[in-house]
């Protein structure tokens, strides 16, 4: 049986969802993270060790403004508001990806909730925000100062401190990885689903993953 160390979202179609509704795209983002919220606390109880969900791509930047501020505003408030709940769970919160872009007060929320979790290590999500992989790729590759290697290239990649994603799942009905973690899901079992993320489910995830462990893993050997 396939052990599960990490699994990785791409969470699409919450815009879908909400004009599917007649409520609109902003809508579908707001039922999006009680998704996210009912899948951490699955995950934990499956004990889950590490979980990363693809939140915001570098290439997200083309959508129309009014949805660009409205995410970072609902990320921004959703920190501020549930920071106390999300330390006493134990769950720590990594944020991946180039930061720069953001304003000064979406920082130092993202940077306040990363300090006040560090310590946590019940679950570790990730936040891929602003995260494209080629990006991650380059940026990694100019930092290998030594011989390049694997192990050495890794080292410079945001998740050097864990393992790779055993499982992708990515809702909406596209089979594609949209420039999310190119490097570290070269062996993971991909899952794409029809559903959309708000529609997504704890059950979904069990699905997947008695699935994942019946797989024969062969890295490449017999």
């Amino acid at each position: 049986m396939n052990k599960l160390n990490h699994v990785a979202f791409i969470m699409d179609g919450n815009g879908r969802w909400g004009k599917k509704k007649k409520k609109g795209r902003n809508f579908g983002h707001l039922q999006g993270v009680e998704t996210v919220k009912k899948i951490v606390k699955s995950s934990i109880k499956l004990k889950i060790k590490y979980i990363t969900f693809y939140v915001f791509s570098s290439e997200n930047w083309k959508r129309p403004k009014s949805e660009i501020v409205f995410l970072f505003k609902l990320i921004k408030n959703y920190f501020s508001q549930e920071i106390e709940s999300i330390v006493k769970q134990k769950i720590k919160i990594n944020i991946i990806g180039e930061l720069n872009k953001f304003s000064k007060d979406l920082k130092s929320v993202l940077k306040k909730t990363e300090n006040l979790t560090k310590e946590n290590n019940k679950i570790i999500v990730n936040l891929a925000i602003n995260y494209g992989s080629k990006n991650e790729i380059l940026n990694a590759f100019k930092k290998t100062r030594k011989k390049i290697d694997i192990k050495s290239f890794e080292k410079n990649l945001y998740t050097r401190s864990m393992p790779n994603p055993d499982i992708l799942i990515r809702t909406g009905g596209h089979q594609r990885l949209s420039n999310f973690m190119l490097w570290q899901l070269a062996y993971s079992e991909l899952f794409f689903l029809k559903k959309l993320w708000p529609d997504f489910t704890p059950s979904d995830l069990i699905r997947i993953i008695n699935k994942y462990k019946k797989s024969k893993r062969n890295f490449g050997g017999i």
